[in-house]
């Protein structure tokens, strides 16, 4: 008979809350799907950092499921995840409205700190493509008045650091691509994205590396790009970090080598030194 300790922490044990509404403003539920580490009765006063992740989607609408295997092992380190819907933009939901509701949602659970044991003081942005767009755009522009909805106004949208892989720092460069077909893909995604008129202003707006000025302070950035991105350009991020360097933020920026847009980018070695971000930036 094989003897072994029980585990009254419930360490290394998670659940999975899907669905949850956070907004309702636009008549329609806008929802997130919530992994907690597992609580023991006698440490219901245990409060957790917060790790906000919108996945990639074109701006249309994320699928929460993609990469809840790998987020789980955040909830085993001890962190909740909330991996967030946003409005769609092939439904008539222009920019900026993805960016407002991720951070409608970002309010939403700090209103909520105590019911889902979130450290209010330690929310950390995580996102990929159109996700890394809004997880920078996170990290720039914390609780910016433009960008706030009237659902709970009184709590923030700040984070306090960021992970971006492969978002599009540069929205206007698209148009600009020495390649027709790239140019002629850009222009009808961004017709969407802009609400029917392809507004070159609007892009700017929505493009992070417009916000990084000297003068400012920032949080912390990790980067990570594939070198054979098809879909958003290495470049697009290797001048994001150039900038943010120049500005004085602390930026680490990874090069996966050869890697594409989603696929071969992800490796076990890579989310490790995710984790070791994260828990480095929330204490853990």
């Amino acid at each position: 008979m094989l003897h072994i300790a029980s585990n009254p922490s419930l360490k290394g044990l998670s659940v999975l809350s899907p669905k949850i509404v956070y907004s309702t403003h636009t008549g329609k539920d806008i929802t997130l799907d919530l992994l907690m580490p597992q609580i023991p009765e006698d440490a219901c006063e245990k409060r957790y950092p917060l790790i906000v992740f919108i996945q990639g989607s074109a701006w249309h609408f994320p699928d929460t499921n993609y990469e809840i295997p790998q987020l789980a092992r955040f909830a085993d380190d001890g962190f909740v995840v909330a991996s967030v819907t946003h409005r769609n933009i092939e439904e008539g939901h222009p920019a900026p409205a993805f960016l407002q509701d991720v951070k409608t949602a970002i309010r939403f659970l700090r209103a909520n700190a105590e019911q889902y044991h979130i450290d209010p003081d330690k929310v950390l942005a995580f996102g990929t493509s159109s996700g890394g767009n809004t997880s920078l755009l996170l990290g720039l522009t914390g609780d910016m008045p433009e960008f706030k909805t009237d659902e709970y106004p009184e709590f923030s949208d700040s984070v306090c650091a960021v992970i971006d892989c492969f978002g599009p720092t540069d929205l206007t460069a698209f148009l600009e691509s020495p390649q027709p077909e790239v140019r002629s893909e850009a222009a009808a995604l961004f017709t969407l994205f802009c609400g029917g008129t392809l507004d070159k202003e609007l892009l700017k707006k929505m493009s992070p590396i417009n916000y990084v000025q000297e003068g400012k302070s920032y949080v912390p950035f990790m980067i990570a790009h594939g070198s054979a991105d098809p879909t958003v350009s290495f470049s697009q991020s290797e001048q994001l970090v150039k900038r943010l360097e120049e500005c004085g933020a602390q930026v680490s920026f990874i090069c996966v080598d050869g890697a594409v847009h989603e696929g071969n980018f992800w490796s076990r070695e890579l989310w490790d030194i995710f984790r070791g971000f994260m828990k480095t930036q929330a204490g853990l």
